[in-house]
């Protein structure tokens, strides 16, 4: 027997509950109007023929698909190397699924493929975009306003159009690295160094003023740029060795800026936390749990900044989009994690 004939219809449904195809088309795509014990009756009568609504026939009553796009602004290699987009996207799916929505992924290597991203969110395949890991060049924002689909950004927005009205989730990364910054200097350290995530993003930018809020007029070799890489880490490092090898403490931007660190003051011989303190940012665990000595590390809650980046975005197509009021934007404490290396 074939799928078309063995699949239960609407048809189906209303006769097994006693209404008719009507109510069962208003209770399956979640209209009103329709008493409490005639939605049960309905859903009693699916669940027990297994029926499966017809998405696309859904989607033109309810002008939902129920599917949410999930737009990372870096390269593959990195997306499936660090561990901060697994977690973030983690955090995504599990409230999507909740909610009985799909994720869609969509990477944006380059320049070329901001345009085919943005067309692909102006021709009405999903609800909304959730959009992370921007750079302040991009020009996503502009397109996927362009493109009329509620947004949800991960990270505080940094371009100069729409800043105001652009709704966000992120951690206190300035506070952050205060707190990381005055730990160092309540150890006696004097000659306490950062390497910088890339600063065209604004959790790099942050995360280096909550530095210079602590340190104040400092030795500008003690700050080297890098980009958020174990690579990074490791060349910023030995350049900072080779500037300043007077240097006692060591903040980096993120985890894998830390690890890149490490690894080279262990081949420079220089004990850690004894010659040189080292901190970090993140707390990502398969990395600050397992370096040696274990990392000591600012944790942002890096799942829970996904989950609500896409509670945010669900409740604004629950209350009809953004014309009905946007929600306010979460801006997430972040903890100093003390481990061995500072």
């Amino acid at each position: 027997m074939s799928d078309a004939v063995s699949r239960p219809t609407l048809e189906a449904v209303a006769a097994r509950a006693g209404v008719s195809r009507a109510t069962v088309s208003r209770v399956v795509n979640g209209g009103d109007g329709v008493r409490e014990p005639l939605v049960e009756r309905v859903r009693r009568a699916v669940e027990e023929l297994g029926y499966v609504p017809n998405q696309a026939a859904r989607s033109l009553v309810t002008r939902r698909h129920d599917a949410v796009a999930v737009v990372i602004a870096e390269p593959e290699t990195r997306i499936f190397t660090d561990p901060f987009f697994a977690l973030q996207l983690r955090g995504i799916s599990k409230e999507l699924t909740a909610h009985d929505n799909q994720l869609v992924l969509l990477l944006t290597e380059g320049r070329d493929d901001h345009a085919r991203v943005a067309r692909y969110l102006a021709g009405g395949h999903v609800d909304g975009a959730l959009v992370f890991s921007l750079h302040l060049d991009d020009p996503l924002p502009g397109l996927i306003e362009g493109a009329g689909v509620p947004t949800v950004f991960g990270g505080r927005p940094g371009w100069s159009d729409g800043t105001d009205s652009a709704v966000y989730v992120d951690c206190d990364n300035r506070g952050g690295a205060e707190d990381a910054v005055r730990h160092l200097v309540g150890l006696g350290r004097t000659r306490i160094a950062h390497i910088t995530g890339p600063l065209d993003q604004t959790s790099a930018a942050d995360r280096l003023q909550g530095y210079r809020d602590v340190m104040g007029e400092t030795d500008p070799r003690l700050v080297v740029a890098s980009d958020f890489t174990p690579t990074g880490g490791e060349r910023a490092m030995g350049e900072l060795l080779d500037r300043c090898p007077d240097v006692d403490a060591v903040f980096a931007a993120n985890d894998l800026t830390a690890l890149g660190a490490l690894r080279v003051l262990r081949e420079r011989g220089r004990r850690v936390p004894e010659d040189v303190a080292v901190i970090g940012f993140d707390d990502v665990l398969p990395v600050a749990e397992q370096t040696e000595p274990p990392l000591t590390t600012v944790r942002q809650d890096i799942e829970e900044m996904g989950r609500l980046m896409a509670r945010l975005l669900l409740s604004t197509l629950a209350r009809g989009g953004p014309a009905t009021g946007a929600p306010s934007s979460v801006v997430l404490p972040t903890t100093l994690i003390r481990r061995a290396t500072a």
